[in-house]
């Protein structure tokens, strides 16, 4: 199995790059948040300059905010940096348009989407629809000079769902998934990429999982809801809260169970925000901080239900568990200062060891 880390694009901690390629992690990943966040590509740029072995790629591009030329035209400028050292993981981009107060894009739209995109990162010719007006298009300037397609880059679709699967079977060359406990299994995630693959009559050949999941790393004797934990793990904790905020009020449902136990707590600070604002106040810590009181939200429970937890025998022992269902790569998303600890501690107690 490959192992990486998807961070937070910051332009001033390239450093971060050389850290997790000297500590033998095979993949950084870089988020896409335009409200939040270093852009995205001019980080890659700079990583890709910085380092050597280790495979860099967006986690995830979001489509929103990037119509597919421009999407293929930055992913290939970076191949052009780091010739097959590059993949591109593509979304439909929950937390860089809620930050606008805006909707992700919706599936139709994110299907259409990933056909042109996919085909203009194999240099073929597609129509494109833009501004009403349809033309076929190419990427024109990519043999010699400027941005590279060769070596090829691989395309990861972002899907959490059965539809959005199939759609990286029709399209993609991974998948980019959620494993339990927020998510479901590789054979079962997988099922549904065949079934997409299948449809477009397309071969499965070198096509990768990848899981994206938070991680504690708990050490012998510490309480899983331990104040070095929360301080961790606890933004990542709450990026799930904020997305289920989101669903509750828009579509009228209730809460998941995991999160009942702390739902009216956390509506509560959220009230105090006026309504026109509280996009910003749902999304605007995203994996970083917390906002005064949900450090008091999380406990055990809430820790368990939104990360792989365990010490590092029962983490390598629930990771062996994972590749023998499937599971190819494994990645886990951090946006803490403690971050170049962890990952550092991870490497020594878990990639050391398999």
């Amino acid at each position: 199995m490959k192992f990486g880390i998807c961070v937070m694009a910051n332009i001033d901690e390239i450093g971060f790059f050389t850290h997790a390629e000297n500590l033998g992690y095979d993949s950084v990943w870089v988020t896409d948040s335009q409200m939040l966040f270093s852009d995205c590509y001019a980080v890659m740029a700079l990583a890709a300059q910085q380092t050597r072995t280790l495979r860099i790629g967006t986690g995830t591009a979001i489509c929103g905010t990037r119509i597919p030329p421009v999407q293929a035209a930055a992913i290939a400028t970076i191949n052009r940096l780091a010739p097959g050292r590059v993949m591109l993981g593509i979304a439909t981009g929950n937390t860089a348009m809620r930050t606008m107060g805006q909707k992700p894009m919706r599936i139709k739209q994110y299907e259409e989407y990933l056909r042109v995109l996919s085909a203009l990162l194999k240099g073929e010719t597609v129509d494109y629809e833009f501004e009403g007006v349809t033309k076929p298009i190419k990427m024109l300037m990519h043999e010699y000079k400027y941005m590279n397609l060769e070596p090829s880059i691989p395309l990861y679709v972002s899907g959490f769902g059965p539809r959005a699967m199939t759609m990286a079977g029709r399209f993609g060359d991974g998948l980019v998934f959620a494993i339990p406990p927020r998510g479901i299994a590789p054979a079962e995630a997988m099922a549904h990429v065949r079934q997409g693959a299948a449809e477009a009559g397309r071969p499965m050949d070198g096509f990768v999982n990848c899981a994206l999941t938070n991680i504690v790393l708990r050490r012998p004797g510490e309480d899983v809801a331990s104040e070095r934990i929360i301080r961790m793990i606890g933004p990542n904790v709450m990026a799930s809260v904020y997305y289920f905020y989101d669903e509750v009020h828009e579509k009228g449902i209730e809460p998941p169970d995991f999160l009942k136990p702390v739902w009216k707590r956390y509506c509560a600070l959220v009230q105090d925000t006026l309504p026109e604002y509280r996009h910003f106040r749902t999304h605007e810590f995203h994996y970083t901080y917390m906002h005064p009181g949900e450090g008091e939200l999380i406990d055990e429970d809430l820790i368990r239900a939104t990360c792989l937890v365990g010490t590092a025998d029962e983490l390598l022992e629930q990771i062996r568990q994972l590749e023998t269902e499937g599971l190819q790569e494994l990645m886990f998303a951090t946006g803490v200062d403690e971050k170049w600890a962890f990952a550092q501690e991870f490497s020594e107690n878990i990639l050391s060891k398999l």
